[in-house]
């Protein structure tokens, strides 16, 4: 061998030393012993770092603001929605609304283990944190536990940490909540497509009824929306979408029948319900959005914290009956709207009505209209109290009078007494000098309290209102339910000056229908909250209260104003009718009001007609309202009572007024006996009757103190002494009548008649 191939093969050994003595080291420092022992420890690690995690992370106190956000849900009286409102489209219910079948779907479509698992899916959940940070987004599978935590207490942002939080507290929740309220926190927090969270806004979403009323087999549809709600929306999906959510909702009953939940023989029933189309929320627009914000001022005047209202979760339930509700909006847009043409006249413009309907025996209202509804007219005219009531605030002047016991020269003072209505007839006994004109300045003689109550004789119930005392007078209209603090104790008080509302009349004139308890129309009836997976329901208080007038009194009141119907300021809007009915007009001053408050044995209704300026919102005479003149209370506020009272009943005549009384126009005159003397033939064509004078106005002395003698009880005819019980000379016989005249009075279009002289009616 030469010296270099001795030189060469002795540098290969050493490398070959070398590369010995490398591996030689390499094995020293990793053993199995040592790879073992590092992997205990980085397990070790983990757990520690686990346990760590799990003492340091608590289950929050309180959800995420998002997860409890819910809208106000507020419906009819017989369960229709009508309206949603809230930012989120959710309505939390308690578990035991949603039926057990429904339930079981949504275990049997996310988590069959559900009731034996410890909340949390370890497999599937490392599976998840790994594709997490390879960067794949939503990945992996997780619990219904898991799912929500993550809804609940959790942001839907997909990080390592977030998901390490949520093994965390879903151990926590599951051993803490336990499985019930981790179901219904899970069905009422996730999202369903169509806007809709939670179950019941899902269930109306696309089903269009309550969870009660759910199906197994809706339920296993809702249940496969939560993979892909957007996608396996019915109206949504592609016809490839369509073939996957119908596989889920299947796989969904398949493993229902699996975990012994449903029988083979139910599955086999089970039909695919196609969901309806989306539907529009309901919101606030037209009525509702009066009915609304009524309810809620309820509800704040009941004590409920505006801001945890407003939070949502609330479901409020409204005494309003649709049928009564499409009724009383048909009837204003059949007795008015249809009238009315501000291009052609621009008083038209200034016409708003607003109506109140109340259910006397429950105080619930069962129809309010507003007026236009936001945003053409965001003032409610069915709940303002700005303009005058007029005269039907004169019947509760009678009421005062019976109930304080007041007399007029000396006799306690009924539907009979007798009042001198001349026209400006100073009232006596006031600190005030006082002497009001009647409508149209019309002369009346002695008349009878009955009479002047049909004929809304100003001078009568001015010197009435002296009689009881105002100051009491005050005090009964407000034990009615009308705002004191609207009263100013003068004499022009007794027409009506005071502000009142619709809302307000409704009330007073509902305490007479229910024979002197008081009634306080109410629009709420029934609240419950929905707390923590809980219903709690709101305890309100009832709408009728204690006796504030006598059953004589209130009853007497009620025969009265059947004669305002039958033959006085509305009988022309309202006579013929199929049902028993009373109620009182009323036309303010300068013709800026105009009102019929009208009530059967079954529903009270107060109509007002005002006139507002559309810019500025002023008060505006209605007078020329429709092509008219005066706009009076028997006029446009009295036949939409009319039509809406027969539509609302069903045309059925109903039950009559169960009075207890003997006295007013609704009590019927027993018959005067013949005297015997009376001779049984008429007068032979020879012998001419003779024609008594035309009565002629003359200031009467003084009126008598009792009732003309043989006149039956509450009848109108003309009392003793020569003067009559009606204008005379052809003077109008009151100008709330609306249609029609008398004696000649000229009627103006729409049978309004054509005044413009001063005066409260």
């Amino acid at each position: 061998m030469g010296r270099a191939e001795a030189r060469r093969a002795r540098q290969g050994s050493a490398r070959r030393a070398k590369r010995t003595e490398r591996k030689s080291g390499i094995r020293r420092l990793f053993t199995w012993k040592k790879i073992l022992g590092a992997f205990l420890g980085v397990c070790l690690l983990g757990i520690l770092g686990f346990v760590g995690l799990y003492l340091y992370v608590d289950v929050p106190n309180d959800g995420n603001a998002d997860a409890k956000l819910q809208s106000n849900v507020y419906k009819y009286s017989d369960g229709k929605v009508l309206a949603r409102v809230g930012r989120l489209n959710r309505e939390n219910v308690a578990l035991n609304r949603i039926p057990k079948d429904v339930q079981r779907s949504f275990v049997a479509a996310e988590n069959k283990t559900f009731y034996q698992d410890s909340g949390v899916d370890l497999k599937g959940t490392l599976r998840g944190i790994f594709n997490t940070l390879r960067g794949q987004g939503k990945q992996g599978g997780s619990t219904i536990t898991q799912q929500y935590v993550k809804n609940y207490y959790l942001s839907q942002e997909q990080t390592v940490s977030r998901k390490l939080q949520e093994i965390v507290i879903s151990l926590k929740v599951d051993n803490k909540l336990g499985k019930d309220k981790i179901l219904a926190g899970y069905i009422n927090t996730s999202y369903y497509g169509r806007g809709a969270y939670g179950i019941q806004a899902a269930a109306q979403a696309y089903f269009r009824k309550d969870v009660e009323k759910l199906t197994v087999s809706e339920g296993a549809y809702l249940a496969s929306l939560l993979q892909a709600p957007n996608q396996y929306d019915w109206t949504l999906a592609s016809p490839d979408g369509k073939k996957r959510v119908q596989e889920r909702w299947a796989y969904t009953l398949n493993n229902m029948v699996e975990m012994h939940w449903l029988s083979p023989q139910e599955r086999a029933k089970q039909k695919f319900e196609i969901p309806k189309d989306p539907k529009p929320l309901p919101g606030l627009s037209g009525q509702s959005s009066y009915l609304v914000t009524e309810a809620k001022k309820e509800l704040f005047a009941q004590g409920v914290d505006e801001k945890q209202f407003e939070a949502g979760g609330w479901t409020v339930t409204l005494g309003i009956d649709r049928k009564k509700q499409k009724d009383l909006e048909q009837a204003v847009q059949r007795k008015l709207s249809d009238d009315l043409d501000p291009k052609k006249r621009k008083v038209d413009a200034d016409a708003q009505l607003g109506a109140t309907s109340v259910d006397p025996k429950t105080g619930h209202i069962v129809a309010m209209y507003g007026g236009a509804g936001y945003p053409k007219h965001y003032t409610n005219n069915a709940t303002r109290a700005d303009y005058q009531p007029a005269s039907t605030f004169k019947p509760l002047i009678l009421a005062s009078a019976m109930e304080n016991n007041a007399t007029h020269n000396g006799v306690p003072i009924t539907p009979d007494t007798v009042y001198d209505g001349h026209n400006r007839r100073p009232v006596v006994g006031g600190d005030i000098p006082f002497a009001p004109p009647n409508e149209d300045e019309a002369q009346y003689g002695n008349i009878s309290v009955q009479t002047a109550t049909n004929n809304s004789v100003n001078a009568v119930f001015a010197q009435m209102g002296a009689d009881v005392g105002l100051d009491k007078v005050k005090q009964t209209a407000v034990s009615l339910g009308m705002d004191g603090s609207r009263m100013d104790v003068k004499p022009a008080m007794t027409l009506g000056t005071m502000g009142a509302s619709p809302l307000q009349m409704a009330g007073a004139y509902a305490t007479l229908d229910n024979h002197g308890k008081k009634v306080t129309p109410t629009l709420v009836t029934e609240a419950t909250h929905s707390v923590n997976g809980a219903e709690v329901k709101l305890p309100l208080k009832d709408p009728v209260g204690d006796q504030v007038l006598s059953r004589k009194t209130a009853d007497t009141l009620t025969s009265v104003l059947m004669g305002v119907v039958n033959d006085g300021t509305a009988s022309q809007a309202v006579k013929n009718t199929a049902y028993s009915a009373a109620g009182k007009t009323g036309t303010s001053d300068d013709n800026k009001s105009a009102w019929f408050v009208g009530y059967t044995p079954k529903l009270v209704t107060a109509v007002g007609m005002f006139g507002e300026s559309p810019t500025g919102g002023a008060q505006v005479s209605l007078k020329g309202t429709g092509g008219g003149g005066r706009v009076n209370g028997g006029g446009y506020p009295a036949k939409v009572w009319a039509d809406y009272t027969e539509a609302a009943l069903n045309g059925s005549p109903g039950p009559d007024f169960d009075l207890e009384t003997n006295l007013g126009a609704g009590v019927p005159p027993t018959p005067t006996p013949t005297p015997s003397d009376t001779p049984s033939t008429s007068p032979s064509p020879s012998e001419k009757p003779s024609k008594s004078p035309s009565p002629t106005p003359s200031k009467p002395s003084t009126p008598p103190s009792t009732p003309p003698s043989g006149r039956p009880s509450g009848g109108p005819s003309t009392p003793t002494g020569g003067t009559s019980s009606g204008p005379p000379n052809g003077g109008t016989q009151g100008g709330d009548a609306g249609g029609g005249t008398t004696g000649g009075t000229t009627a103006g279009p729409g049978g309004n008649k054509v005044n413009s002289m001063p005066g409260f009616n």
